[in-house]
């Protein structure tokens, strides 16, 4: 499961940099001015969700696997 493991830590960094960037769209925006919330923001959160609703997915393959092996 060794592959599994670091596939979930590639995708914990991936949802990381998403939220990262979301930040900085945000802080982008106010600075800018802007009252409302980006479309670039929302696009990235929900990509990041997405990210995050994988990760839920492998974990739970990865105890199901664990499992089984035992």
């Amino acid at each position: 499961m060794a592959d599994l493991d670091e596939l979930i830590e590639r995708l914990r960094s991936v949802s990381e940099d998403l939220a990262d960037r979301a930040i900085t769209v945000l802080s982008e925006a106010s600075r800018a001015g802007e009252t409302k919330r980006p479309a670039e923001e929302r696009a990235l959160t929900q990509a990041r969700r997405a990210v995050e609703k994988a990760i839920v997915v492998l974990e739970k393959l990865q105890g199901d696997a664990t499992q089984d092996g035992e």
